[in-house]
């Protein structure tokens, strides 16, 4: 999964690929939302993991991981 995570006052958002699946990245998001100054932490598939304070996400985009087209052919 490709998750970007936007952040408030800062310029760039965060990327990352991780092998949770959308619901778990969801109840992750949800749960750090709910708790007292929360935190959001995500696991990318290297074993790195993300932390992002709650009342700091702008928002967060869950999406497949694109796979990329090498060659020539017809679309």
């Amino acid at each position: 999964m490709e998750v970007k995570i936007g952040v408030q006052f800062a310029p760039r958002e965060l990327v990352l690929e991780s092998s949770q699946t959308p619901a778990e990245i969801e109840k992750a998001v949800a749960d750090a939302l709910k708790a007292d100054l929360g935190v959001l932490t995500l696991e990318d598939e290297k074993g790195r993991r993300v932390l992002v304070p709650a009342d700091k996400l702008a928002y967060v985009e869950i999406a497949e991981a694109e796979t990329r087209r090498v060659g020539f052919g017809a679309i």
